[in-house]
């Protein structure tokens, strides 16, 4: 028996020290920068080759494994296939009960209690927040959510320039104070992406190359 430790955030310019350090006294450990909306993830995929009956499959939280209670019970199902249990480190631990099986009927049960909670607090924010919109639309003060920056915005436009000159989302967020999440909402929103970050820089290097040429 082992203990696999599983690490994952969302994006790449994301930390998973914290992860690492509480997975720290796992016998190896398994991680992904990348969304958890469905289980085709390099690491998850190792860790899943890599698992062997009797394991034990430690993250730090239930959320790693998954967004919601269908993407968790689909690689929870997949954990136990392999014949192996999963251990959340922020849910009660079950380290005292030798007997397997026992071990594995009560921490699937305190699983499903967790998911199950956390599903409904999801479903109470959003039924909270339509009654909300519901009642500010009937008086009349609903306006929907103000942009925060407008695309001309200057500081905007530094991020913009920043980012398709090299910088990464963190970078821009260093220099021009910009939160990276939100960044990454207007890059999108404009289309100023890797790709066309990518598109600029071999434009200039084509440019270079003409010149010299001539």
């Amino acid at each position: 028996m082992a203990k696999i430790g599983y690490a994952r955030v969302s994006s790449i310019d994301q930390n998973l020290d914290r992860q690492l350090e509480l997975l720290s006294e796992c016998d190896n450990i398994f991680s992904d920068k990348a969304s958890g909306k469905d289980t085709k993830r390099a690491g998850f995929q190792e860790m899943m080759a890599f698992i062997r009956k009797g394991d034990i499959v430690v993250v730090t939280e239930l959320k790693r494994l998954g967004r919601n209670n269908k993407e968790l019970t689909e690689t929870m199902n997949l954990i136990q296939l392999k014949k192996a249990t999963l251990e959340v480190l922020n849910l009660p631990a079950l380290t005292g009960i030798n007997d397997d099986n026992l071990r594995r009927l009560l921490n699937n049960l305190i699983i499903e209690l967790y998911k199950y909670q956390a599903e409904e607090e999801r479903r109470y924010i959003r039924e909270t927040q339509q009654q909300g919109i519901v009642l500010a639309k009937a008086k009349g003060k609903y306006k929907g959510g103000k942009p925060k920056y407008r695309e001309s915005d200057p500081r905007l436009q530094l991020a913009f320039k920043l980012f398709l000159d090299g910088s990464t989302d963190k970078e821009v967020e260093e220099q021009t104070g910009i939160n990276r999440r939100t960044f990454r909402r207007y890059r999108f929103k404009y289309g100023v992406t890797d790709d066309r970050r990518k598109q600029i820089h071999s434009d200039n290097a084509l440019s270079i190359n003409k010149k010299s040429i001539t």
